[in-house]
């Protein structure tokens, strides 16, 4: 075993014990993992039974070259015990060939396979399931779509994730958020899958979810509808962004009232264009607001500043309480891009102190932000700039902090979300709903 491997479990190790009793072992290595990715040392069997990636709007790989795009691997996975004893733990898998979190292939002494387990370096972390392949994925629309690309499913299941513009329009004026590699995403997966279509049809979209509707071991219980931002309705056909995903909202809720939480993602807007989301059938509004900063938010967000500007879009999260009711606004920032070159803060502390505020005057009004991880992509902006994640120091002080604030105001676990605490969550893109402590997963659900 080198030195490497020794000082990078250490530093993790001190990381777990100094910070044990306020913070969940699960949690800590979760936002290690994801915030560094992980190397598969050998692809996994592509005939292999699991849910692979579906790129279904970023491609949340640090790595994205040919060879990376052309194998297959799991949507997420779920690790459990090794040396700090870990509760089933899900993990979006973000490739990453650099990684110090290797998966390997080792020989299951029980039956003689080959099972997969997780290493740092050359420590054994842990034991790892990949997420389970549905009956649902393989099949077909009377299209001929996949499922699993038009509705493929997250979250260890929970959650449908309906991406239905798969591109951005800010990116046509070169004001696309620096950390996101949508519209790259998209021309990479069309390189490989010509049915990778950037608009996907309503009545593919009701096909898909009938299917899913109907089988037996479908346990989701949330969809997220979604897209890229739509700036210019002349290039939609007329529509603007809140007509387009009326529509969808309109048919889906019409068909399956009651089955699923609806979640809608898209931009800040006034109050009229919320009241027609709300009445079209959205439960839950978010609207990404990335960044506190309003610097950084400038530089960060530049589209989302010029059409709408960072104090309109806070005001109008703050609206949407009025609309949709308390604990179901539910804004995502990215967490780690605060501390990106080459605008960022140049300490953790400064960094946080930032985010704190924002969460301060969310929370304060019923409001529940939650964040994902930041995955540095390369052919993001920011990664193109040569950015690596944010520190795990960063992520585990956000955790307190969040946690800190949320029962300050008596908040609620948020909905949509699924269970929360170590061995129950869900949420595989960062580590707040498996944060939450004994005290917290008894507080009250909506």
């Amino acid at each position: 075993m080198n030195n490497t491997s020794k000082s990078e479990f250490k530093i993790l190790e001190l990381y777990v014990r100094d910070f044990g009793g306020e913070i969940n072992s699960e949690a800590i290595v979760k936002e290690d993992i994801l915030r560094q990715g992980i190397h598969f040392e050998a692809a996994p069997n592509p005939d292999a039974a699991f849910s692979s990636k579906s790129y279904f709007i970023f491609s949340f790989n640090i790595d994205n070259d040919k060879e990376v795009l052309n194998k297959k691997y799991p949507e997420e996975i779920a690790i459990s015990g090794g040396p700090f004893a870990l509760k089933r733990t899900v993990i979006s898998v973000r490739i990453h060939n650099s990684s110090p979190y290797k998966i390997k292939l080792v020989e299951d002494e029980t039956n003689g396979e080959m099972k997969p387990v997780l290493y740092l370096n050359e420590i054994f972390i842990a034991d790892v399931t990949f997420s389970e392949e549905k009956s649902y994925m393989t099949q077909t629309t009377a299209s001929g779509k996949s499922v699993r690309d038009l509705a493929p499913t997250i979250e260890w299941g929970y959650l449908i994730y309906l991406a239905v513009f798969r591109m951005c329009q800010y990116f046509g004026e070169d004001l696309e958020c620096m950390f996101c590699d949508m519209n790259s995403n998209y021309i990479n997966q069309r390189k490989i899958n010509q049915t990778y279509s950037a608009v996907k049809s309503i009545d593919d979209i009701i096909d898909a979810l009938d299917i899913i509707a109907l089988s037996k071991d479908s346990n989701a219980k949330a969809y997220t509808l979604t897209g890229g931002s739509i700036i210019d309705e002349v290039k939609f056909n007329g529509d603007s962004e809140v007509d387009f995903y009326v529509r969808f909202l309109e048919k889906i809720e019409d068909k399956f009232k009651g089955k699923w939480i609806s979640k809608i993602v898209v931009q800040a807007h006034d109050k009229d264009n919320l009241k027609r989301l709300k009445n079209a059938g959205a439960y839950i509004y978010h609207t990404n607001f990335e960044i506190w900063d309003k610097d950084l938010f400038d530089k960060l967000c530049p589209g989302k500043s010029k059409y709408i500007g960072r104090d309109k879009w806070v005001g109008r999260i703050l609206d949407a309480v009025d609309v949709f009711g308390d604990y179901k606004v539910i804004p995502n920032f990215v967490a780690g891009i605060e501390l990106s070159e080459p605008y960022g803060f140049k300490t953790v502390d400064e960094a946080i102190k930032s985010t704190a505020e924002g969460l301060e005057v969310f929370m304060s009004h019923n409001i529940i932000p939650r964040y994902t991880t930041w995955c540095p992509e390369k052919t993001s902006r920011l990664g193109k700039f040569g950015n690596i994640s944010a520190p795990l120091e960063y992520y585990i002080k956000l955790l307190l902090k969040w946690h800190e604030i949320h029962y300050k105001y008596n908040l609620p676990i948020p909905e949509g979300y699924g269970e929360a605490g170590p061995g129950k969550a869900e949420f595989s893109v960062s580590a707040f709903m498996d944060a939450f402590n004994s005290r917290q997963s008894t507080a009250r659900r909506l």
